[in-house]
């Protein structure tokens, strides 16, 4: 079995990530920036019957939390990781150069900052001929990632030493295959599309950012690609640098009864309803955050909640509390302490106070709207009278949201149910949600979108 067919790329759609696990041959495993949600890599790693020997994280991730040290604590896995990231548990720190023998192949560490300043790659070596990458933030398809977490004033700085990242990388044989972390669907990378690996030689001929004929165009091409990011992505890497707590067995997910909720939330503990937009729809608690429980539920929890919040869930019994409880985990969102028993029919059956919102299609779109989506999506095509306001910055700008009845819109209807539920709790009641996005509206009405912003 060639080394293509002995590597497993382990993809978090939500997060936009990849974890790779490689098969060295002999039933152990190398993990590479695996998340603290270890399911799929326990799974996948179950199914050949292999051990996570090595775990190795290419820099100090922002936004998710690592599995390395897990792994270490539940298999003995040895932690590799860049000396320079000054990790604060045991792992064995490496510089530009050192190398890894893994039985037969070979890891070697190429210093690539840019995306962090103690970013590593991972060159996978089999004899002397080089096999692939591990380019984790670094080279991704068709980019590279941003270059902004660790501030503005480093952030120049950073790009810089980007560029030269990628073009040390691009100095690789041109088969070499490029395994990212980052990819589509990530707040730390910029383009979209569904490849998530690639090769040193369709990077260099699509790449545009290896094209960029110098340094300045570099810097001014990748920074105007980039977004806004997570509230979350500004405190993981610290998390990740002294180590996430090691998890003892599967979360769990305690029933409170409807006095206890009500007692939480009078103290201050944030309701997250969890289920699908039209049962929110129908009848939610008041004052509860509404974020359906999908791929991206983790990012929005993380987005939009103090961490130090108590969270209480209310779900729909088909959903699986491990589907809750992971994701936001993987985030450093472990403050939830329980969920409504019996849900809402048993918040209804006490006489509890029950909020609707009203659902529209893309047709009876009329009046004033409010856009959520991120600036990127925004720009590549929107209603001609919509107010464009991120969800991520609506806490703080809640008063820039249109005035009198709105329908809200994002590009299915999810993230449009969740800032609606954010401006319920400012006391709005003239609020409807769309179910549809922008498309939807053009395709029903027969009219252009406008592009821009």
């Amino acid at each position: 079995m060639g080394v293509h067919e002995q590597l497993l790329s382990l993809v978090d759609e939500g997060l936009g990530n990849s974890a790779y696990l490689l098969d060295v041959g002999d039933g152990r495993a190398l993990a590479v920036d695996p998340p603290r949600d270890l399911r799929t890599l326990r799974a996948a790693a179950g199914r050949r019957g292999l051990r996570v020997a090595w775990a190795a994280d290419t820099h100090l991730h922002a936004d998710f939390l690592s599995g390395a040290v897990q792994l270490a604590a539940d298999d003995g896995a040895r932690v590799l990781a860049s000396a320079a990231g000054m990790r604060r548990f045991d792992h064995r720190g490496l510089a530009d150069g050192a190398e890894v023998d893994l039985g037969g192949l070979t890891l070697r560490a190429l210093a690539t900052p840019g995306h962090t300043d103690e970013h590593l790659s991972f060159l996978l070596l089999d004899g002397s001929a080089p096999v692939g990458v591990f380019t984790g933030g670094s080279l991704i398809v068709g980019s590279a990632a941003r270059t902004d977490l660790l501030g503005d004033d480093r952030t120049l700085e950073l790009t810089r030493a980007q560029y030269a990242s990628l073009h040390r990388l691009a100095q690789l044989p041109e088969a070499t295959a490029v395994w990212p972390t980052h990819g589509a669907g990530s707040f730390c990378s910029a383009p979209p599309g569904a490849a998530r690996t690639s090769t040193i030689g369709a990077e260099k001929a699509h790449n545009s950012l290896l094209a960029a004929p110098n340094v300045d165009a570099f810097v001014d091409q990748l920074l105007a690609s980039l977004g806004s990011y997570p509230a979350y992505f500004r405190r993981l890497a610290e998390v990740n640098r002294h180590g996430p707590a090691v998890l003892a067995g599967e979360p769990q997910l305690p029933g409170l009864t409807v006095d206890e909720v009500r007692r939480l939330a009078a103290d201050g503990a944030a309701i997250v309803d969890v289920r699908p937009v039209v049962q929110v729809a129908a009848g939610h608690i008041p004052g509860a955050v509404a974020i359906p429980l999908r791929a991206q539920f983790a990012t929005w929890l993380g987005w939009l909640l103090d961490p130090g919040v108590p969270i209480i869930v209310v779900r729909d019994p088909e959903q699986d509390p491990a589907d809750i409880l992971w994701p936001a985990l993987n985030i450093g969102v472990d403050r939830i302490v329980g969920e409504l028993a019996g849900g809402m029919p048993a918040w209804q059956a006490a006489g509890g106070e029950v909020v609707t919102t009203r659902l529209v299609t893309p047709g009876e779109v009329d009046g004033a709207v409010l856009d959520i989506r991120q600036a990127g999506e925004y720009a590549a095509g929107h209603l001609p009278t919509a107010v464009h306001l991120e969800l991520g910055d609506l806490p703080a700008k809640a008063e820039a949201a249109p005035d009198g009845p709105a329908v809200v819109m994002c590009g299915h209807g999810e993230r449009a149910m969740t800032a609606a539920t954010l401006l319920e709790r400012t006391g709005r009641r003239d609020l409807a949600v769309l179910v549809g996005g922008a498309e939807d509206w053009a395709a029903a009405t027969g009219r252009a979108l406008r592009e821009g912003e």
